[in-house]
């Protein structure tokens, strides 16, 4: 086992069985109601913090709620919101 986590050893070979799985898509066949729950990265400064796994605890809970429910869910990541932290250390 590694010593510290290195996300380019260790996603480069789940990330293609997540494709394969169809974990990024829902199925347009299923007449069930669709749920699809945006997952914005961390902001500019890259700093994350209890905030963010607040957020991201909080929208897991939702979205397996919703698929327990009888959804068709979509969880995507890549929503970008830096653009606020941005603005306001460009304004002053």
């Amino acid at each position: 086992m590694t010593e510290q986590y290195t996300p380019s050893v260790i996603e480069k070979s789940w990330y293609t069985w997540w494709e394969v799985s169809g974990l990024f898509t829902t199925d347009s066949s299923i007449s069930k109601a669709q749920f699809v729950m945006i997952l914005p990265p961390p902001s500019v400064t890259g700093a994350l913090h209890i905030g963010h796994g607040l957020t991201a605890a909080i929208q897991d809970t939702i979205v397996r709620w919703r698929r327990m429910s009888g959804y068709n869910v979509l969880w995507v990541p890549g929503m970008d919101h830096a653009g606020i932290a941005t603005q306001v250390v460009i304004s002053f």
